[in-house]
């Protein structure tokens, strides 16, 4: 007897159905798997025979055949068992045939009928849902994630029925229709706004001083641009870092469901947690290897700068990472994307993330001060020269850290907190939405091509101004479109629409890092 059953399956961040044939047919007893299988699928055949055996189902001397097309496709992972049992029993007729239809099925088997959890449940949810499913049975570990999707129960919304046993499972699948609420009701749909929401213990009314920092931290929030903060040990780089969450706007619903889609397929997403609204921040140690920054693996999982997506990536100690993994930054600095290929496909992960790095000025930390610095002059253009002038070209602000003084240190005067700042970087964002209303950007760090002319004019002097700026800097053609960004930035901070001097002559300061340490 033939069946079908809808499952899922995740290629990169993308979701794609699949569906789970399976012939059950007298003759020589066996169980044959097709359709381009990885070692987790073809090992399910030992997984869902035990299963099976153990939830009291006996199987008779019968010749089984399952294939999952489409054919072409790669499937990996686990989260096959589920729907190949399902589809056995049916094949047998212990489940009618009318219970799978218009329902997808994932979930990973134990030996003794533990459905287990597994990841990317949230893409593949989507998925079904614009396909028009009524119904997706999942790990009752993930039935929160795949809630996020769904209405309020009785809404009229997909249900996402959430079970723990193969038992259970099949116990609901029997069920006539009019009882399967009563057995497993739907799990209610999640209101965005109430998850992922810590309390925010970081703030910058901790920081001392180092006020033209905190101003270039608060422009590079504003307009969600790369940052540099270079300064001796024990400046407060790595401080100031840690508070820049505490003053960027919340996810939108939009963003928060990139977000999370990403660390669902990452398998990160939390029990009790599954949708995000706080943006990310990663901040990797500098042995990490290329794969584990980008992304990849024989079963490819996004890396750390696709879990930064829409947050900030924080890389301290810059100059301490190996060359070759920093050199992984420059595709999704400039395209916010990352593109792997490897033998088995093609995987393009999101990568719009804010850059935010520090570092020491040589080895010791403490050039030009010579009365500290031991270096010589050849160990400190050996220490910057780790950073690329493409990487530094990229990077749209460079601020010094000075050492902190005594009395800022022992001042005891009230500093500005994240809530203040967070306010005024709120309203400069509130500005590029209406700004950039019906187009791709959300961010002024975003703006690229001919769209720089078009939403950042400048005025006769401020053009002036900016050939001046260009020839004596000898800047680069994306040096000179990103000082102009950045100034709309500023200018956005201020609440103001047209560029001034004033605001082009800030934003070049913050280019003028890189002639005093890389020239």
């Amino acid at each position: 007897m033939y069946s079908s059953v809808i499952t899922g399956a995740v290629t990169g961040i993308e979701s794609t159905l699949c569906m789970v044939e399976t012939d059950v047919a007298k003759g020589m007893p066996g169980f044959e798997m097709v359709g381009q299988l990885g070692n987790e699928v073809r090992e399910a055949r030992e997984r869902v025979k035990v299963a099976l055996k153990n939830a009291m189902v006996e199987i008779p001397a019968i010749h089984l055949t399952v294939s999952i097309s489409p054919a072409d496709l790669r499937k990996e992972g686990a989260s096959y068992d589920l729907p190949i049992a399902v589809g056995i029993l049916v094949g047998l007729g212990v489940i009618p045939k009318e219970s799978v239809s218009g329902t997808l099925i994932i979930g990973e088997l134990g030996l003794n009928g533990e459905i287990k959890p597994v990841r990317g449940v949230l893409p593949i949810v989507g998925c079904a849902k614009d396909s028009g499913l009524r119904r997706c049975i999942v790990p009752k570990e993930n039935v929160s994630e795949g809630a996020v999707l769904c209405k309020e129960a009785g809404e009229g919304g997909m249900e996402v029925i959430g079970v723990s046993t193969l038992q259970e499972a099949i116990g609901y699948l029997k069920a006539d229709e009019e009882k399967k609420a009563s057995l497993i009701p739907p799990a209610a749909g999640m209101a965005y706004g109430c998850l992922g929401t810590d309390g925010q213990i970081l703030d910058f009314a901790d920081i001392n001083g180092q006020e033209s920092v905190k101003r270039a931290v608060e422009i590079a929030a504003a307009g969600f641009h790369h940052i540099l903060m270079i300064g001796p040990p024990g400046s407060g780089k790595t401080m100031i870092a840690k508070r820049i969450p505490s003053i960027l706007p919340d996810l939108s619903t939009t963003e928060g469901l990139e977000v999370s889609t990403i660390y669902s397929v990452a398998g990160m997403l939390e029990n009790g947690r599954p949708f995000i609204t706080k943006r990310p921040f990663m901040a990797p140690h500098h042995t990490i290897s290329e794969q584990a920054l980008a992304g990849g693996g024989r079963i490819p999982k996004p890396g750390i700068i696709s879990l930064a997506h829409r947050g900030v990536l924080f890389m301290d100690e810059l100059p301490e990472f190996r060359r070759s993994t920093l050199e992984i930054l420059r595709q999704p600095l400039e395209d916010k994307k990352i593109h792997i290929a490897r033998t088995r496909g093609n995987f393009i992960y999101p990568a719009d993330f804010m850059l935010v790095a520090a570092m020491n000025p040589c080895p010791c930390g403490y050039f030009p001060n010579r009365n500290q610095c031991s270096c010589s002059e050849g160990e400190v253009k050996r220490y910057l020269s780790k950073i690329s002038g493409p990487i530094l070209d990229r990077i749209d602000i460079t601020v010094e850290a000075p050492k902190v003084d005594i009395k800022q240190l022992s001042a005891n005067g009230a500093n500005e907190g994240s809530a203040d700042i967070k306010a005024r970087v709120i309203g400069a964002r509130n500005r590029q939405l209406e700004r950039y209303q019906g187009t791709k950007y959300h961010f002024n760090a975003e703006l690229a091509g001919g769209d720089i002319k078009r939403f950042c004019p400048l005025g006769a002097k401020e053009q002036e101004l900016m050939e001046q700026i260009f020839t004596r800097m000898n800047l680069s053609a994306r040096a000179y479109h990103k000082i102009i960004k950045v100034a709309r930035t500023i200018a956005d901070l201020e609440g103001v629409e047209q560029i001034g001097c004033g605001h082009l002559s800030e934003a070049a300061c913050y280019r003028m890092n890189d002639t005093k340490y890389w020239s």
